[in-house]
């Protein structure tokens, strides 16, 4: 379920509220009101009928509306009625801004309650908190103007700033949020797309290789060969200079993502031939293992071949390719000279006696 949906789930509480403003004013506060209690009674029952549950903001609206309702006949002054609208806002803005502001996101929580099957990473969830921000303030702002119409404008304008402007504004933000998202979905269109896993590497979603190298932590799986010959040293390749991420370092021989409906076995053909022309080879799959940067978080399929013969550099995306024994690496640790993924992995390839 996505942020829009989620605040829809809102919007039938207010509905025994709108039809009060209409009928109040066909047929005065009294029939008004029973013709709204009436209607709220209804969407109760429709919902608990037709979604096999208890619409707890439903009733909760219309208790209100009986409640200010009886006040405002007792006393014969509406101020209390017009003030109502405003109250019902002022609760939706308190979830907002608890949701937004805070670590408890209520809304989130209420979306994976009404669908048990949903879950949302954390990106997922600071883009929920971003449109919470927004709506926070749209809907602040319109509830002070409710208060305002309630003392100072005439009825007509205070319920078309209590009604009608409320689904104005609703509409205008989400046809903008629609708009936006189109958008931004042309802009990647083009765009290499990866899965994304959980630890134990499954997957569960996917997203453009931009957005998993920008911060997000967005887990994603990536494919390691380590070339091993038969002194025991191990083939290196150094990173181009124009590379965004540890440029000028050496690192794995082999190392690239996994794209959207490969597997592991094709992504690795496809990776040792594009960065070192390797081809018809065997390898085997040692260790997986969560490595997390500044800037990414990857899950690692640890692979290690001893077909070494074949291999060429013939692209842009590696500038050099070399093998390095034990002893010149351990010379060079904590030097600069690699990256640090390599210079942990490396103590793994140690450990398990491969190197």
């Amino acid at each position: 379920m996505n942020r829009t949906q989620l605040l829809k789930k809102l919007l039938p509480g207010f509905i025994p509220l709108f039809v009060f403003i209409a009928a109040d004013e066909i047929w005065g506060t009294k029939i008004g009101l029973f013709v709204a209690v009436g209607v709220g009674i209804a969407e109760l029952l429709f919902i608990g009928f037709k979604e096999k549950r208890f619409e707890k903001f439903v009733l909760f609206d219309t208790l209100l509306l009986v409640v200010l309702g009886a006040v405002s006949i007792l006393l014969e002054n509406d101020i209390f009625f017009k003030l109502k609208p405003g109250l019902i806002e002022l609760i939706l803005v308190a979830v907002l801004a608890v949701s937004a502001f805070s670590k408890v996101n209520v809304i989130g929580l209420m979306g994976q309650r009404y669908l048990k099957e949903t879950s949302f990473n954390e990106t997922q969830m600071e883009q929920m908190r971003k449109s919470m921000k927004y709506l926070f303030y749209i809907f602040a702002g319109h509830t002070l103007l409710v208060f305002y119409a309630a003392f100072y404008l005439s009825k007509g304008a205070w319920a078309f700033i209590s009604g009608g402007l409320f689904y104005i504004l609703f509409g205008a933000y989400f046809l903008f949020e629609l708009v936006r998202q189109r958008k931004k979905q042309k802009m990647l269109v083009n765009e290499e797309w990866v899965p994304l896993v959980n630890e134990k590497g499954k997957v569960t979603g996917q997203a453009p290789r931009s957005q998993v190298h920008n911060g997000s932590k967005l887990l994603h799986p990536v494919v390691h060969l380590h070339v091993i010959n038969r002194n025991k040293a191990i083939l290196l390749q150094k990173r181009p200079q124009s590379k965004l991420i540890q440029p000028g370092k050496w690192d794995t021989a082999v190392g690239g993502h996994i794209s959207a409906g490969e597997t592991l076995e094709q992504a690795l053909k496809k990776e040792a031939f594009e960065e070192i022309g390797l081809e018809n080879f065997s390898a085997k799959l040692h260790k997986t293992y969560k490595w997390e940067s500044e800037v990414e978080a990857e899950l690692v399929y640890m692979f290690v071949t001893f077909d070494y013969k074949n291999y060429h550099v013939h692209s842009d995306e590696v500038e050099e390719a070399k093998f390095w024994t034990k002893k010149q690496i351990e010379n060079s640790l904590g030097e600069n000279v690699f990256t640090p993924n390599f210079e942990e992995e490396v103590k793994q390839l140690i450990k398990l006696r491969l190197f």
